[in-house]
């Protein structure tokens, strides 16, 4: 170390070359380290995760800060939209599909839709999620013989790191093979926190079973290469939180015991007492009481003194909203969205600090959701609805390729953003629509829903408009300029002939 400071001074002069570099005043006491990224959580990861739930559990800041997350990522789901041309095909796929997230939740508990929710939560709530894909009997009646069981990350020992008798390396409970893909999952039969509340016999206890790792999807959002487990999304803001949950605790009783206006007597000669009053209780001490309307008469040789707790004043309310934004910033969302504070916001800057979440969202939901979730679950179910007859899709076999690339392709729609005013919004989603700047289908797409539902509802709704000769505002066939609808339906000519009838 001292040859390369020499060496260093000679080439740099004795000025570091960065700020942050040296050893002078003002970073005599930053002491760093640079753990690797698996080691980096390698001895912190289980602590985090505990103070983090500990956080969700008591307070409510973070426990807002996480339901916002998970609303705005996932909300009513994040759907599937199948591309295969074919429309027969694809409503075929897209019917069983419906059907089987209705019973997915392998625990009854909710869909697909609501384990989606589930493991965003976990993921952010305790740094990662597992989603076990469990397969079926034929005999349990299902559309798919395939359900999902959706873990918490202590499941996975991050302790276990060893060699497996294949030779393949085990990492924080992940099983690698010499190319350093993931070949195996080695899971806790039950939850290591339940304590007496699970089994712990021979067969089941804390062992660990091996799970192979096309059943597993490891959900979390890598911030470093070569990272291979997740980071709890509240580590950064685990410390302020607890001290602001402190810190307003303790304005909270300050606050109270100012409102009780607490008074002290003192006297001079403690044995005597006035009519009773003052009379020491069970403990040993001595209270009076105080009405509204009281005029109490001191006797000679008492005087009372009246409590004054120091007050904040205006700062108070200044100081916890630069810390939340604080906060805020760590944990990814907006002030409003952690406070539910809307005092000092207008359209612009409520608009402007929405759109900048939403692409941080919308990160997360392609980049982690999507890719890590949806994608290998909706390939598992594709292979097990055509292995049990469920779907008839000629040439899908697991080795012709492109026929089942095919098959698979598929767009995952989130759930549709709601503006801070729609009529501007929808003003300018039209105006490029317009323009050949947009597409009706990817339009509806940003709303969460599938184009071709839409245009299917929209013609059943104007053929029953017709059908009974009802002509609304809203129908755009209406609106071309020179052109009358007339409608053709034997209800509305029956009407018409009677109105002119009338009129003879």
């Amino acid at each position: 170390m001292r040859l390369f400071k020499t060496i260093q001074r000679k080439l740099f002069g004795s000025t570091p070359t960065y700020d942050g570099v040296g050893g002078g005043r003002r970073s005599l006491a930053w002491v760093v380290g640079n753990p690797g990224a698996v080691a980096a959580l390698l001895f912190s990861q289980n602590e985090l995760r505990a103070k983090s739930r500990d956080l969700v559990r008591r307070n409510a800041w973070a426990s807002a800060a996480l339901e916002a997350y998970v609303s705005n990522a996932v909300g009513t789901g994040i759907k599937p939209q199948a591309m295969i041309a074919d429309p027969v095909i694809r409503e075929q796929i897209q019917s069983l599909w419906r059907d089987w997230t209705e019973v997915a939740d392998a625990s009854g508990l909710t869909d697909f839709y609501g384990q989606q929710a589930l493991a965003c939560r976990a993921m952010l709530e305790g740094g990662e999620a597992l989603i076990r894909i469990r397969f079926r009997r034929p005999e349990d009646g299902l559309p798919v013989a395939m359900q999902l069981q959706v873990l918490e990350p202590e499941h996975l020992p991050v302790t276990l790191n060893t060699t497996a008798d294949s030779g393949n390396v085990i990492r924080a409970g992940i099983e690698f093979d010499a190319l350093g893909r993931r070949v195996a999952y080695h899971l806790y039969r039950n939850h290591p926190e339940d304590g007496f509340l699970a089994p712990m016999s021979s067969s089941t206890g804390l062992s660990t079973v091996r799970v192979d790792a096309t059943e597993i999807i490891h959900l979390f959002r890598p911030l470093r290469p070569g990272q291979i487990r997740g980071e709890p999304w509240l580590a950064r803001a685990l410390v302020k939180l607890h001290e602001l949950d402190q810190y307003d605790d303790a304005e909270l009783v300050r606050k109270k015991t100012a409102a009780m206006f607490a008074g002290f007597i003192t006297r001079l000669s403690p044995e005597d007492n006035l009519v009773g009053e003052g009379l020491t209780d069970a403990n040993g001490v001595a209270l009076a009481g105080l009405e509204p309307g009281t005029l109490q008469i001191l006797e000679p040789g008492e005087d009372i003194k009246f409590s004054q707790p120091a007050d904040v004043g205006a700062s108070y309310s200044d100081f916890l909203r630069m810390q939340f934004r604080a906060v805020a910033a760590a944990m990814g969302v907006t002030y409003e969205q952690l406070t539910g504070d809307l005092t000092q916001v207008n359209y612009s800057s409520i608009r402007a600090g929405l759109l900048e979440f939403r692409r941080r969202v919308e990160a997360i939901q392609h980049g982690v959701l999507v890719h890590q979730m949806c994608r290998p679950i909706w390939q598992a179910w594709m292979d097990q609805a055509v292995i049990e007859g469920a779907l008839k899709l000629p040439g899908y076999t697991l080795g012709n390729v492109s026929q089942r690339r095919t098959y698979l392709a598929c767009k995952w729609i989130p759930q549709g953003w709601q503006w801070v005013d729609p009529q501007k919004e929808f003003g300018a989603m039209v105006t490029a629509i317009r323009a050949g700047l947009l597409s009706r289908s990817e339009a509806i797409s940003s709303f969460g829903y599938d184009a071709e539902d839409i245009d299917r509802e929209i013609a059943a709704d104007n053929a029953r408009a017709d059908s009974l000769g009802l002509v609304f505002e809203s129908d755009p066939r209406h609106d071309k300029p020179g052109v009358t609808f007339t409608p053709t339906n034997s209800a509305a000519s029956t009407a018409n002939s009677a109105t002119s009838a009338e009129n003879l």
